[in-house]
């Protein structure tokens, strides 16, 4: 029972498996949307005030920069969402094996990015 183990975890140097990202984006997407919501619904009153605020506020959503971080914040939406079904089927037990596992965190990262790209071409 005398194993060497090692003293310091690298943990840049551990190679984690594609659910292991899928997790850590799962929750990472939770937090930005959470941390996002203030903003949002600032947004939602100054478009809702009067029609001054609501042009002001087209004006800012127009610019590029603004877009480009509404696109991210879209990503981190569909990415909580899809991964938020992936769980909920494992935990209804739809996913049986490892394989399986697998797989649906591969259709949670090509569906979440596929639908940012095709939602943000269509609204840029």
């Amino acid at each position: 029972m005398n194993k060497q183990r090692p003293k310091h975890l690298a943990l840049h140097q551990i190679k984690l498996p594609l659910p292991g990202i899928v997790s850590i984006l799962h929750r990472l997407s939770g937090l930005l949307l959470f941390c996002a919501l203030p903003l949002l619904l600032l947004m939602l009153q100054y478009s809702l005030r009067s029609i001054e605020t609501y042009t002001q506020l087209t004006e800012v959503l127009g610019h590029p920069l603004v877009k480009i971080m509404l696109i991210g914040l879209l990503w981190a939406f569909l990415h909580h969402f899809c991964a938020g079904l992936r769980y909920l089927a494992i935990d209804l037990h739809l996913v049986h094996d490892l394989a399986q596992a697998r797989n649906s965190s591969k259709v949670v990262m090509v569906v979440s990015l596929m639908l940012t790209i095709f939602i943000g071409i269509k609204i840029w």
